[in-house]
């Protein structure tokens, strides 16, 4: 518990930690417009708000998002001396890996919380019609499972910026963002981790990846995906965490 204590010590007063409130805030709020600027007629419902801040939010975030925060973390390490002050205190590389990994874990839990909040009062500027009728469920649902969706790509983007540094960790995002959105509407999808937050918010906010809405009968719609998406990203996370983390070591050891 105190190598997390001190992993979150190190986000304070960090430009790292404003983003994780400004990057929600900003896809949320950006709704706005958006649905302002409908055509006369269109009645602008809490669906069109929740289907575009999270589609926006799965589709770009996740992956981009995810890779440059994983840049910032280990660009923090690399200014504070790349890990050897830890080191001569004698604590455990893997140890440290696994703790960094959770703290980013928690951070973009707290801007799925921010995101949530700022969806609401996008909602409640922007909606014509059942302005007070807040989709709260709907809003829990999306946002925990887009979190524990990407918790898989937290390790992934950190080894990729921890080995190679920003450019590879931003092209290696870039590029998943891009596979993923492709893959969520095939069957292979599941084999990618970019495109797992994006194929399981088809049925929950009834969008397809590339923002047009679902037709009734639509496979995308098939909400037997969320459970075996969720269960396939937390075990997926866990081994990728323990195979990085081990990766770290060795390296570190060396």
């Amino acid at each position: 518990m105190n190598g997390i204590q001190s992993e979150m010590l190190k986000y304070k007063r960090t430009f790292t930690k404003a983003l994780i409130v400004l990057f929600p805030l900003f896809f949320a709020l950006k709704a706005i417009p958006g649905i302002w600027l409908m055509p006369e007629g269109i009645v602008r419902s809490w669906e069109h708000v929740v289907t575009m801040v999270f589609n926006i939010w799965t589709v770009a975030f996740l992956p981009l998002g995810i890779a440059l925060f994983a840049y910032l973390a280990d660009s923090q390490e690399r200014k504070a001396g790349n890990y050897r002050e830890l080191r001569a205190h004698d604590y455990s590389p893997t140890r440290i890996w696994i703790n960094k990994v959770a703290v980013m874990a928690i951070h973009t839990f707290l801007s799925t919380l921010v995101l949530m909040a700022a969806t609401i009062i996008s909602g409640l500027i922007t909606t014509t019609t059942g302005k007070w009728d807040i989709p709260l469920g709907t809003l829990l649902t999306s946002g925990i499972v887009t979190w524990i969706a990407s918790l898989a790509l937290i390790p992934i983007q950190l080894w990729a910026a921890t080995w190679q540094g920003v450019f590879f960790s931003m092209g290696l995002g870039f590029a998943g963002m891009m596979c993923g959105v492709f893959a969520a509407a095939k069957s292979f999808w599941i084999f990618l981790p970019w495109s797992w937050g994006t194929r399981m918010m088809c049925p929950l906010i009834q969008v397809n990846p590339n923002g047009v809405m679902l037709e009734s009968g639509d496979s995308l719609l098939d909400f037997s995906v969320v459970p075996i998406g969720l269960v396939i990203s937390i075990i997926a996370f866990l081994v990728i965490t323990v195979m990085t983390a081990v990766w770290f070591n060795r390296r570190e050891v060396k």
